[in-house]
């Protein structure tokens, strides 16, 4: 017999309304009666759609984008590999004069989107022909910005190519990492979105983060900065948030988390936002497996070790090593 729940009188959730799903061979459930439910639905809970708004970046036309990046970045490993010196040119040429029309076109629904968002309005109240030129330049200047970045960005990337080789024994060479290891795709794709957060596009670069998360099981916020030489070991379950601030030569392992300690809520009960909330990384730190840093004011000392399993909510000096006391390990026959 179940025991009383002790809190159930503490509750304070409304009630929910009951569900009524039909079953498929019911003969009430006709199409359009089904269609009518669905669509009062919409009506009902506007928060999650986006009915009569302008159009918003379109999710496989920001992915296929960033594909096409990545072969500008390493040309030769993934889609065409038959490139060499004699039609380098033409290769990169005809792949740039892809992506500008495309960049224009998401780049200019997300500046669009969100100049309307912030005004409070939508397409029906702002007819379309308000300002899509300005967007549509703002779009084009963008792209145009970010490919100019390209050279910069794999600058960068290079680094973080011998940051693994050096970092890890069991790589057998550059290619190798550029092929299959998760933790350069994600810090790939993150210094992507984050030169597009520079740039001040919205959405898109959290667009980019989450396609990142979903193929590697990292999640980096577009939003971090992360210096030089930037190694992620193994990588599954990283979570790096949005204000951390991590500086050249930093290495971390699987689960390991950069995370907030809290939120901040105004005195309207709104959450407090655009303040720093993430852990500082300094240079030359190594972060081992499942360790957690939290916190905004955080910060973790130049050349310092944190240990496996760690959990950290304050500050440490330069070359600190921070580690948990092992448990005891206990054996005994198995019955």
């Amino acid at each position: 017999m179940n025991e009383p729940d002790p809190d159930a009188t503490e509750r304070t959730d409304p009630p929910r309304p009951a569900l009524s799903l039909k079953r498929p061979d019911d003969p009430d459930a006709t199409v359009s009666s089904l269609t009518e439910a669905i669509v009062a639905s919409y009506r009902d809970l506007e928060l999650i759609h986006h009915l009569a708004h302008c159009p918003l970046p379109s999710n496989d036309a920001v992915v296929g984008i960033v594909l096409d990046v990545t072969e500008l970045l390493f040309p030769g490993y993934r889609g065409r590999q038959d490139l060499n010196w004699d039609n380098i040119d033409y290769f990169v040429g005809s792949v740039i004069d892809s992506l500008r029309g495309r960049m224009t076109e998401q780049f200019s629904r997300a500046f669009r989107h969100d100049a309307l968002r912030r005004a409070g309005r939508d397409c029906e109240q702002e007819p379309p022909e308000a300002c899509p030129d300005l967007c549509r330049r703002k779009g084009a200047e963008t792209g145009d910005r970010l490919l100019a970045a390209l050279p910069a960005l794999r600058e960068l990337l290079v680094d973080d190519v011998r940051a693994a080789y050096e970092g890890d024994p069991a790589a057998a060479g550059y290619d190798e990492i550029v092929f299959c290891y998760p933790g350069f795709a994600a810090i790939t794709l993150h210094r992507i979105a984050h030169a597009l957060v520079g740039l001040g596009v919205p959405v898109v670069p959290r667009m980019i983060a989450e396609f990142a998360h979903a193929r590697t099981g990292i999640d980096i916020h577009p939003g971090a900065t992360i210096g030089r030489s930037f190694f992620i070991d193994h990588g599954t379950g990283v979570v790096i948030g949005e204000t951390c601030d991590i500086a050249e030569r930093v290495k971390i392992y699987q689960g390991v988390t950069l995370g907030a300690k809290s939120f901040a809520v105004g005195p309207d009960g709104d959450l407090v936002r655009g303040q720093k909330r993430h852990p500082t990384v300094e240079a030359d730190v190594v972060i081992y497996s499942n360790a957690t840093v939290l916190g905004g004011e955080t910060t973790i000392g130049r050349g310092s070790v944190v240990g496996a399993g760690v959990t950290l909510t304050k500050s440490c000096g330069p070359n600190t090593i921070v580690t948990v006391e092992k448990a005891q390990l206990r054996f005994r026959e198995a019955v």
